[in-house]
């Protein structure tokens, strides 16, 4: 692999602050030390003819630079990381986004649920790897109120009207707070953030933070709260259960196959009610070890497993040594 450089082309870098941005990145630190890696918005450039192995992140938003590789490279080194909005929407629809998952030599999915939304034909391509988080120091948390918090930027795929919601029936419970983390990418959902937390005083809408403050809030808090309606695996999910803090999540297909079919912490996509219902019946059983709160956090600790930071620079290492050969 030492003298074959990889390429990941990724829609977004740094000032996005998103998903694909943090993945690109991750993968790129796991590979260098094994070969030459760098990244790219599109493909090809300038720096095009040096490059063996392209990964490709989002089947749609990344089409034209896939198409480009296999017209020149064809299908062998060529591997395509499929997300939320492809696996659940594009594909279905999207001409470009169905091209790029019949070109792709290996298709990669974030999540163990994500073959299933595949065409049944292609479903042998695929191959499963798990986002990590680094374990962080879980400090000890607060018995006085539960707090939670949900991470992700204010767009449709993550519902935040469900929280708002839910916190609006939460009102007026004074011992469960919630804080919002995420940029406005949708100014009418910001207003709707900004008159939550004016309706409801410990709902905290906090904008966009810094990734290192983001983390350290998360393990703070007692839950994480992922109301998305569609995901091909939440990297914040890691990162969560990682920092030792469980998560109430939307039964969706993406929550279910980073979280397991037998998690206890579900509620039914949009339903701000059970949500709510969740949040309160965690408070009201705080502190008790066999209580949903203990539950969810026994359950979320045999999980992490999955996320560790050597399973998956393995994985990554392992499949570009494939594609390689």
């Amino acid at each position: 692999m030492r003298n074959r450089r990889t390429v990941i082309v990724t829609p977004s870098l740094a000032d996005a602050n998103n998903g694909n941005w943090r993945t690109a990145e991750r993968w790129r630190r796991f590979l260098a030390p094994v070969c030459p890696v760098r990244l790219a918005t599109a493909w090809p450039d300038a720096q095009a003819a040096a490059d063996s192995v392209m990964i490709a992140l989002h089947a749609r938003r990344s089409a034209a630079s896939i198409a480009a590789w296999h017209a020149r490279h064809g299908s062998a080194c060529l591997a395509v990381v499929l997300t939320g909005t492809d696996l659940y929407r594009d594909i279905a629809t999207d001409i470009a986004a169905q091209r790029s998952l019949e070109l792709a030599g290996t298709l990669v999915v974030l999540q163990e649920r994500a073959p299933l939304a595949l065409p049944a034909a292609l479903r042998g391509k695929a191959r499963v790897i798990f986002q990590s988080a680094v374990a962080g120091r879980t400090p000890a948390k607060a018995r006085r109120h539960l707090r939670a918090v949900m991470v992700g930027h204010l767009r449709e795929e993550k519902s935040p009207e469900t929280l708002f919601a839910a916190a609006r029936l939460l009102a007026d419970r004074d011992d469960i707070l919630i804080d919002h983390i995420g940029g406005a990418l949708d100014a009418e959902l910001g207003r709707e953030a900004a008159a939550t937390m004016a309706a409801c005083p410990r709902y905290r809408w906090l904008g966009n933070l810094p990734h290192a403050e983001t983390l350290r809030r998360i393990r703070q808090a007692h839950l994480l709260v992922h109301c998305s309606r569609m995901e091909g695996g939440a990297h914040v999910i890691a990162e969560a259960l990682a920092s030792g803090t469980p998560a109430v999540a939307s039964r969706i297909d993406g929550n279910v196959g980073m979280l397991g079919g037998d998690y206890a912490g579900y509620f039914d996509w949009g339903d701000a009610a059970a949500l709510a219902r969740l949040l309160a019946a965690c408070r009201d059983a705080q502190g008790a070890p066999d209580g949903l709160l203990a539950r969810l956090g026994a359950q979320a600790r045999a999980r992490s497993r999955l996320f560790a930071p050597e399973a998956e620079r393995a994985a990554v290492r392992q499949m570009v040594d494939r594609l390689m050969a």
